[in-house]
């Protein structure tokens, strides 16, 4: 074959030996580019049509995958360049010196092609175990990501092999006296690596975990998890991204499992006038017997507290002496009935009002219960409508709410 077009052209067309050499090897060319080109499109489409049939009869979803992520193509370049490699011995039969750079240069079209066909090899297998339960909010990509920079590396010194033509173990000796400035080149890369490794293995974050980190703005789902940084797109539809090492060097708040828990939690404080805060006379009592949420405790400790004070003889001509109710005890008693008979409350965590210590702007009394509606917008709308409740109950129980004067309040206070 190598010498078809040189005979021809010699002897059937009587040229001479040094033009017939010249289009011997131009032709040669033009043959191995054709039948190159039709094996290409044989393995590209035929092939791979074949093989996609073949992947739709199996139950497993890798070929499928494998097929998507292009891994035919790529395959259909290296052994094309690994057929061309060994015709060129045939086709520069009369051109020597030109053969060795010639095969030079096709070494570095088949590393850079098997680069290709080795990244589509893991994307596949990372998409194929993104379908599984135990890897689909892993970090996958951090993996791929630190596989191809070796690659890249070991392809990079292989090329520069090729080139010179000097042995590989020459390079990675020099490379091994460069590993120090590669440490610091890839520094941030290798943090990253670590990181990744560390929130897989202690799985601190995952993909669609709601995080919040104060640092870097980030507040809202991580969508993406690589080697050096990781994505949050925030409520406002706003993007992040940060440092994959900051998930373990920094401080920040992963909401996961309150999302698996059986609610979200409410703790929210209202400020009491501590002036407003008295005993609860006989009439104030009768009064909040007709609380339909209370009745039975008002009730209760009303008889218990009269029990006592004639048990021991106290003189109740002043309300202060004995044991007395209070109007914001009977406050708290109310809300905590409140929140026990809320729908929206899970009734299984704990649920409680709380009287926090004395500020300057009050008695604090919180509120702590869960939401067992945990979706943002429904949980807001909940606790809203808990707080309404609180603010419109606290005058039938003569107690008011501490706030700042308004500049309305100032002018009214002004004409009087």
């Amino acid at each position: 074959m190598n010498r078809f077009f040189y005979n021809f052209l010699k002897d059937s067309l009587a040229l001479d030996h040094k033009l017939a050499t010249y289009l011997n090897v131009f032709f040669n060319l033009v043959v191995i580019a054709i039948l190159g080109y039709l094996l290409f499109k044989v393995l590209r489409y035929y092939g791979s049509k074949f093989l996609r049939k073949l992947a739709n009869k199996t139950k497993t979803e890798f070929d499928n995958i494998l097929i998507q992520n292009s891994f035919f193509l790529s395959l259909s370049r290296v052994l094309i360049l690994i057929i061309t490699y060994g015709g060129l011995q045939y086709i520069l039969v009369d051109f020597p010196h030109f053969l060795e750079y010639a095969q030079r240069f096709v070494n570095l079209c088949i590393v850079i092609s098997f680069l290709w066909l080795v990244k589509s090899i893991l994307q596949t297998i990372k998409d194929f175990l993104r379908t599984l339960t135990a890897f689909k909010d892993k970090p996958l990509e951090s993996y791929v990501q630190i596989f191809m920079i070796l690659l890249w590396i070991i392809a990079f010194v292989v090329s520069f092999s090729i080139i010179t033509g000097k042995p590989l173990l020459r390079f990675f000796t020099a490379l091994g006296a460069f590993s120090a400035v590669l440490l610091l080149i890839f520094k941030d890369t290798i943090l990253g690596f670590v990181a990744s490794i560390q929130i897989s293995v202690y799985d601190t974050v995952r993909l669609q975990d709601w995080i919040t980190m104060d640092k870097y703005g980030a507040d809202g789902n991580v969508v993406e998890i690589n080697l050096t940084s990781v994505i949050v797109k925030n409520f406002d539809n706003t993007i992040t991204s940060i440092p994959t090492y900051s998930l373990i060097s920094d401080s920040f708040k992963n909401w996961r499992a309150m999302n698996h828990s059986g609610g979200r939690r409410i703790k929210r404080a209202i400020q009491i006038k501590i002036n407003s805060i008295h005993f609860l006379s006989d009439d104030e009592i009768e009064q909040y017997k007709h609380i339909e949420l209370i009745k039975d405790y008002v009730i209760e400790q009303s008889n218990e507290v009269t029990h006592y004070n004639t048990s021991n003889n106290i003189d109740k001509s002043l309300l202060i002496n004995g044991r007395n109710l209070t109007n914001f005890g009977m406050f708290r008693k109310y809300i905590d009935m409140y929140l026990q008979h809320h729908p929206k409350i899970n009734q299984n965590l704990l649920f409680m009002s709380r009287q926090l210590a004395p500020t300057p702007n009050g008695v604090p009394l919180e509120i702590y219960a869960f939401s067992s509606e945990k979706e943002w917008l429904i949980y807001e709308r909940v606790m809203s409508d808990i707080f309404d409740h609180i603010f419109a109950s606290v005058s039938f129980f003569n107690l008011e709410i501490f706030e700042n004067p308004s500049s309305l309040d100032l002018s009214n206070l002004k004409e009087k």
